[in-house]
């Protein structure tokens, strides 16, 4: 399977950042741990801090890829443009949040993305992604 990790913005900084919240890997160091994981799959990162770039990426998965592991930040809150691009194709998406969406902030209790997407995790830390991964192999096999 051919998986595209998607990062929206700020997780260029990961594990720079709030690490009280994100922790202390980076997206690279995450993205190997990933791929050594899932060795059989082949496991692409995309990051982009511009929605309009994020979107291209989902759209542009449609052609090569089997599903997308998603993490969209504050998008995931405000971008009804993501979610349109993720109900406008036709492959499985999940989405990870690292910190719980729920304990925090009252706005960013709304999940526009995450609504979108097969399936949603929030508040594992970083073992959300394999969770999420997990759980995108099952649907496609």
């Amino acid at each position: 399977m051919k998986i595209l990790l998607i990062h929206g913005p700020n997780l260029n900084l990961l594990g720079e950042r709030e690490s009280e919240k994100y922790g202390h890997t980076s997206s690279a160091d995450l993205l190997k741990k990933l791929q050594g994981q899932f060795s059989t799959h082949v496991l692409d990162y995309f990051q982009s801090n511009n929605e309009g770039e994020l979107v291209g990426a989902i759209q542009h998965a449609r052609h090569g890829y089997n599903g997308i592991l998603i993490n969209p930040g504050a998008f995931s809150h405000t971008s009804i443009a993501i979610a349109d691009a993720i109900r406008s194709i036709h492959i499985p998406c999940f989405c990870v949040h690292i910190s719980n969406i729920y304990q925090r902030e009252t706005f960013r209790h709304t999940d526009l993305i995450g609504d979108a997407c097969a399936g949603a995790i929030a508040g594992l830390g970083l073992d959300g992604y394999a969770l999420a991964m997990e759980c995108l192999l099952d649907k496609l096999s």
